[in-house]
């Protein structure tokens, strides 16, 4: 497996499995069988609700030999309703617990937007705060804090743009490290990959086969299915392989982690096989050439009347 170096020498796989939307019942399974079949890297966040499942199959896990917690890579996210600085850990805390871990290997802000503290998703504006009265550099200054606990070996953000991370980066005592985002071939991102290779930011990529399961209310009626489109299905016939199969390779190939998401273990084994697949340099650039900048997860549910938040400052597009 592909590694990727961060500044203390740790390495970061670059294929994870992916927890988002995996339901209660089925993702104890799922990581269990994930680990039998080789996966080492799992991708977590309170917001989820289902770390407990987690933390029982790592847990089982690791007490009957399967894998040892240094060999495995953890990664949670901090939620919009512990931006405070002195709510970070509160909400880290819960996670760990839940996980049954003493300390992740990697902790992030899941996105630059923070909510009043007992609004877990707001309908509303006023369940909204505004960046100018908690600001990123607070929330950073907590995640910092985590940091030199031992509670996460590295911190880092999700969601955020090149804007938004130098602003950060500026008065931080701890570089940002990584940064999770959706990436695909529809939203490639390079002036934001560009950036990030610059900045030593590892970029993650989410919903790398389009999230395809995500609930009703958050799709739009003509979403593009990568599956089908002929250029990407013509480079799967050509290595035998699925078409998720390369879109999984191209995030590779391109020096990105990616995290996709399954519960099935004849696809759990396939994405991991993926992260092997050598695209050419002519595959690479058929896939380039597909770039809409559309995005699955639009952020709109922020975009509240009555706060400050709009699609323009989230992504900063």
């Amino acid at each position: 497996m592909k590694t990727y170096p961060l500044s203390n020498g740790d390495q970061m796989p670059a294929l994870g499995l992916g927890t988002w939307k995996s339901e209660p019942g089925e993702v104890y399974k799922a990581i269990r069988t994930a680990i039998s079949v080789g996966y080492k890297h799992f991708d977590c966040a309170y917001i989820y609700q289902n770390e407990t499942e987690i933390g029982a199959a790592l847990s089982d896990a690791i007490m009957t030999g399967e894998v040892n917690r240094e060999e495995l890579w953890i990664t949670s996210k901090l939620w919009n309703t512990h931006h405070r600085k002195n709510d970070v850990k509160e909400c880290l805390d819960m996670t760990l617990k839940a996980l049954q871990l003493d300390y992740l290997d990697l902790y992030l802000i899941h996105w630059p937007v923070a909510h009043q503290k007992d609004v877990i998703f707001p309908h509303e504006g006023n369940g909204l705060i505004s960046l100018d009265k908690i600001p990123l550099e607070e929330t950073w200054a907590g995640m910092e804090e985590i940091k030199e606990a031992g509670l996460a070996k590295h911190i880092g953000v999700s969601n955020f743009s090149a804007k938004k991370i130098a602003q950060v980066n500026q008065s931080a005592s701890q570089k940002i490290e990584v940064n999770q985002v959706e990436l695909h071939p529809l939203l490639q991102q390079k002036d934001l990959l560009d950036f990030c290779k610059k900045e030593e930011v590892i970029l993650t990529a989410y919903s790398p086969l389009g999230s395809r399961d995500r609930i009703p209310q958050m799709k739009a009626e003509d979403e593009p299915d990568m599956f089908e489109i002929p250029a990407i299905q013509a480079i799967a016939e050509n290595h035998n392989c699925s078409p998720a199969q390369v879109l999984i390779a191209w995030a590779v190939n391109r020096d990105t982690v990616v995290i996709p998401k399954s519960t099935n273990e004849a696809r759990l084994k396939q994405n991991l096989e993926a992260a092997n697949i050598k695209l050419s340099v002519e595959e690479m650039n058929q896939i380039n050439q597909l770039d809409r900048h559309f995005r699955y997860v639009t952020g709109t549910f922020f975009a509240l009347p009555g706060s400050d938040y709009t699609l323009a400052n989230l992504w900063d597009e």
